[in-house]
Order: C-alpha cells, then structure tokens, then sequence
C-alpha cells in the first residue's frame, strides 16, 4: 500500500489490516455505491457497514444531522436498508478487505435474530460489531449499553447461540466505576473487541441567525460528535485498555481530524480507530490525509510501527 517504511498495520485478534484506520459506522457506508467507495479505497484498513436492523429504517424525519467545521450533531435514527440488503452486498465481494458488519437491535430478543441470520455468511463477514450504543432511536428510553442489569443474561445467551467473532460497540462513558463495571462483564466473555466511543448523547446546537435548533428530531436533541468530544474518547479507550483483558482490543473512536489525534488514540491503548465527523465533513479522501500525516509524525519521532508506543502512555513524575 505504501513504499515508505512506516508499519501503520495492525491486528484486530487474527483480522489483519493494513492500515489501522477505518470508516465509523453511520457515515457513507449505507448504500451499495458508498460500500463499494470504501472497498476501493487503497489508505482505510477495514469497511465497516451501517448498523442494520432486520428490517429497511427511513430513520427520523429530516433535517436530522448537521455539521459545522469542527464538529456534527445527529439524530439519524439508524435510517438502513436492512439486514438482508448488507449480507446479499457482502456476500459479492469475498473479503476484499477485511468487513465489520454493524448490527443494532432494538431489543436484545431482536439482536439474536440478527446474529441468526447472519450465520449462513460468515464467510463475507470478518467480524460482527455489535452497535449497543446508538442514541438516536425515538421512544427508546435506555441504551442496551448501559443497561448493566440485564447485559450478562444478554452475552450469556448471546455466544451460546454464536461463535463467530463478534466485537462490542459502546456508548461513551463518564465515570472509572462504570467503565469497570462494564470491562468485568466483557472480560467473562469471548469478546472480539471493542469500539469506544459512539457520539455523546443530548447535545444541542442553536442557530443563533435563526434562534432555532438545527435538526428536527427529538426537540433538537442529537449525538454530538467531532473534535470536541476526543477528551472523552480518548478517557475512555485508555480506561478500557487498562481494564479489559489484554486479548480484547480496543477501537477508538471520536474527535479524529488529523494524524496527531490517530496518535493519541494509539497512545492510550487503541489497536485502530475509525472516523465519523471528519469523514462526513471531508469524504473519501479523509483516509488518505491522515494516513500520510501519521506516518510524518511517527517518522519525526523514529518511530516504525504502532506496536512500539501502543499503550506506553506514560504519567508525570
């Protein structure tokens, strides 16, 4: 993929990528003309599908997303062309890449029967992320993430009935007690790995010029995504890294505009990370930049590969 000799690979358990960023599932990856974009593209290391449900979602009424230049709020509503579209997709193009299909039930009851049937493909499909995270689902009142209760009867129940490689996409989390919680239930499992952080739930944005909110759904209320949300991101894949089984790897996610973010984020523990805002507000060309700029900046710092500083962020003495 490149000539310069920088090793920006990673694995994900035995999935290997060439390079250890991927599109966010949610952003140009519904239909089958931004699939196949993806596919193509030579700097991404992975395509990972819109989350899909069993059945085609139109999502919330528009407008329902915007963004501005360092950030975006959504209320999509999981708008997808349904579960039977993405695997007739994935089953066409025999792993060209490696493929995360995203998965997001509304129920848990309703998550088996998307893993169900997804079984008869699991040779187009490297890995199941599992999308319990999505904050944008009108009438929902608790996101299946946090629903701590109910979440080892759901694994429990979960990979008896799976075996194939199935990783867990989280919401963002704000205190260390919840992130310990939450790594001791996974750590009982054979959890493939783990996406951290989906968009902060309830932000608001308001057009002043207007006096008006910017998206219509659910009052205005949305996903805030974008730089402003890395501090989090970066929280809570560094408190994953540290409590989750070593085997586990962690995805991050959130607040990525640039080569010095990727950093970071590999910094406190990820193995890859994926792209939302900046993907949306840049498009496919995103991969390319920010490719080119971590491997300047592990060049000025005589670094050669990822493994070297994976997770060596360090305290001040």
């Amino acid at each position: 993929m490149t000539t310069i000799d920088i090793d920006i690979s990673t694995n994900i358990n035995a999935i290997k990528l060439d390079s250890c960023i991927m599109n966010a599932s949610g952003i140009f990856c519904s239909t089958e003309k931004e699939l196949k974009n993806l596919m193509k593209d030579n700097y991404s290391g992975a395509v990972v599908t819109k989350s899909c449900t069993i059945k085609k979602r139109n999502g919330n009424p528009i407008p329902r997303c915007f963004q501005w230049k360092t950030g975006s709020i959504n209320s999509v509503g999981l708008a997808n062309l349904g579960i039977d579209f993405y695997l007739s997709f994935l089953e066409k193009q025999h792993l060209q890449k490696p493929i995360f299909l995203s998965l997001s039930g509304s129920s848990f009851e309703e998550t088996y029967v998307l893993l169900q049937k997804t079984n008869p493909y699991s040779d187009f499909i490297s890995a199941i992320e599992l999308n319990l995270s999505c904050p944008n689902i009108l009438g929902e009142k608790t996101l299946l993430g946090y629903d701590f209760h109910n979440m080892p009867y759901f694994f429990d129940k979960l990979f008896n009935l799976y075996n194939n490689p199935v990783g867990i996409k989280l919401p963002p989390y704000f205190n260390e007690y919840d992130i310990e919680k939450i790594s001791s239930i996974l750590n009982k499992y054979p959890v493939y790995f783990v996406t951290c952080v989906n968009s902060l739930p309830n932000g608001l944005f308001i057009n002043v010029e207007t006096e008006t909110i910017v998206i219509r759904p659910n009052k205005g209320f949305g996903g805030i995504g974008g730089i402003g949300i890395k501090p989090f991101a970066l929280s809570n894949v560094r408190q994953f890294y540290n409590y989750l089984r070593k085997d586990i790897p962690v995805i991050g996610c959130g607040g990525i505009k640039n080569g010095k973010d990727i950093f970071e984020h590999i910094l406190c523990g990820a193995s890859a990370v994926q792209i939302g805002t900046q993907f949306l507000i840049e498009g496919i060309t995103v991969f390319h930049r920010l490719l080119f700029e971590l491997i300047e900046l592990l060049k000025n710092k005589n670094y050669f590969s990822l493994k070297e500083f994976q997770g060596n962020l360090k305290q001040i003495k």
